[in-house]
């Protein structure tokens, strides 16, 4: 089973409402960039604008087990965003 990094992500709307979605990575994937530019791709997706993804706004919480879904996700894309709060 795959161990998984769960980047906790706040970004800033344009119109100043807070999305909050989780980027989820291989835990041997240690390269902050890689991770910051894939919450990058997925914010160049919406039909917003938002405010920049840095450290500031995106940080390691955790690790756990990948469901077989997230997994394959990963797999595909070599990311998984799991959306929370005002991401459409």
């Amino acid at each position: 089973m795959m161990q998984v990094a769960v980047w906790d992500t706040y970004v800033k709307r344009d119109d100043d409402k807070v999305m909050h979605f989780d980027i989820l990575v291989e835990s041997k994937l240690t390269d902050t960039s890689a991770i910051f530019n894939y919450g990058k791709e997925y914010l160049a997706d919406k039909k917003f604008g938002t405010g920049p993804l840095t450290m500031n706004e995106c940080q390691f919480c955790h690790i756990e087990q990948a469901s077989p879904e997230l997994q394959k996700r990963i797999l595909e894309k070599g990311y998984c965003i799991i959306e929370i709060k005002n991401c459409d």
